[in-house]
């Protein structure tokens, strides 16, 4: 009874003196899924410049949450399961709401079908994600790539007719056609649950010798967001579409490279 006691009195003290660094990431986390649901409210209001701001608002607290938990050492189980949440909301369900109030809305019946298979899609990779971190490690081959695309990624490509029309209203005919907004769903939802491998920067070292060159790449990218901000964004979302097979192909070399 008394070594029940004093687990029951050392709970009790962690709950009273849990440390603001296994707190904060989850701060983070909360505000990316504030940002997500803000996005939901913005896309039913039909206001898509804030729709589409919302969803990369929240991208940024997904990736800055991550950051701060490794670099309080506050990563805990309850803020991983946290963070597969508000990654759902974020970049499953509101570009889902998006695009379908957007244009899938005139398909319908099978508009909604092709939103909830994207959300859908969305669910299941972030529970792939979370059993493949008690799983074994990955192999060494993989520490600069993905399996599938991530959750954000995922939420920018669906987004990308949206944003390539802010700039390009002419073209709304291709960009709000049915048949190419379904496409791209089933497309984007294909890729989330793949096991194709895409390129990751978490474990990326840059060579000194560029280090200039890369800073002066990042002005000129921050120059054209200011001037050109949806414009930038879409292109950039195309390139990293066009990035995926130029992935497997590189991890093809690095894996026979490796298994040599």
């Amino acid at each position: 009874m008394e070594k029940i006691n004093e687990k029951i009195q050392l709970s009790k003290q962690k709950l009273k003196d849990l440390p603001f660094r296994k707190i904060a990431p989850n701060i983070v986390t909360l505000l990316a899924l504030c940002a997500g649901v803000t996005s939901i409210r913005y896309s039913i209001q039909e206001d898509w410049t804030k729709a589409v701001l919302c969803v990369f608002l929240a991208a940024f607290f997904d990736l800055l949450d991550g950051r701060v938990a490794r670099m309080l050492k506050g990563s805990t189980k309850f803020g991983a399961e946290l963070d597969s949440l508000s990654d759902c909301v974020s970049f499953g369900v509101a570009p889902a709401i998006m695009i379908f109030q957007w244009t899938m809305y005139d398909l319908p019946k099978f508009g909604w079908f092709f939103c909830l298979l994207l959300c859908v899609g969305m669910a299941m990779r972030l529970a792939r994600f979370n059993t493949m971190l008690e799983d074994e490690p990955m192999p060494k081959y993989w520490d600069h790539f993905f399996v599938g695309v991530p959750a954000p990624a995922a939420a920018a490509l669906v987004m990308m007719p949206i944003m390539i029309s802010f700039n390009f209203p002419e073209y709304d005919w291709l960009l709000r056609s049915n048949a190419f907004c379904a496409t791209l769903l089933v497309i984007v939802t294909l890729l989330m649950i793949s096991r194709i491998p895409t390129f990751s920067t978490k474990k990326l070292r840059v060579p000194t010798c560029i280090m200039m060159p890369l800073m002066l790449l990042v002005v000129l990218f921050a120059s054209f967001i200011i001037t050109q901000p949806w414009l930038t964004l879409g292109i950039v979302t195309a390139l990293y579409a066009l990035s995926i097979p130029v992935g497997v192909l590189v991890f093809l070399r690095v894996k026979k490279d490796f298994e040599a």
